[in-house]
């Protein structure tokens, strides 16, 4: 049995294109419960509260359990609370250059694996026109930075350096070659 611990549908998806059979059984942890570190430590240790809270209930499970976050000038980006905050979170990304952390966990034949993915995303410089108007299309509430790079939220990126997926949600490669292992 394979279990992927995230209710996000953008990590259902990948993960499709890596693992053809696979349940849902989203953590139920209070993430405001982790404390903030460096950012991938921080991605990583969600991830793996999110991934020992359902081996609890599957202890012979394949698991896999992920958490992203944006960082920018030592400030982590999470979901906007509303559209305001999406605003400034996009304001402030607007022609800068932005980290994209994964942190990645894997139980596998009752071994752990764990592993963060860091992509580097750069924005175009962003008028206050091109920035409601990206808010206008209503697809920037469930994401961190106020983004998704799938959507919409592509023409607001000038260039990425790392992986494309990791910036979706769920780097498909590693994630990948950590079942091989």
């Amino acid at each position: 049995m394979f279990i992927l611990a995230s209710q996000s549908p953008r990590r259902q998806a990948l993960l499709k294109r890596v693992v053809n059979d696979f349940e849902v059984q989203p953590a139920q942890i209070d993430e405001h419960e982790t404390p903030l570190t460096t950012p991938g430590d921080y991605v990583q240790t969600l991830a793996q509260r999110k991934g020992e809270a359902v081996a609890v209930q599957y202890p012979t499970a394949t698991i896999l359990a992920a958490d992203t976050a944006i960082s920018f000038q030592g400030t982590l980006y999470g979901k906007p609370k509303d559209r305001q905050d999406a605003y400034e979170m996009l304001r402030q990304l607007s022609g800068q250059t932005h980290q994209v952390y994964t942190g990645l966990w894997l139980m596998k034949d009752g071994l752990v694996q764990q592993k963060v993915v860091q992509t580097d995303v750069t924005f175009w410089h962003l008028s206050t026109a091109e920035i409601e108007q990206y808010l206008d299309q209503n697809e920037y509430a469930d994401k961190a930075g106020a983004y998704g790079i799938q959507g919409a939220g592509a023409l607001l990126i000038n260039k990425i350096n790392g992986d494309f997926y990791n910036v979706v949600g769920l780097p498909v490669s590693t994630v990948a070659r950590m079942l091989q292992d």
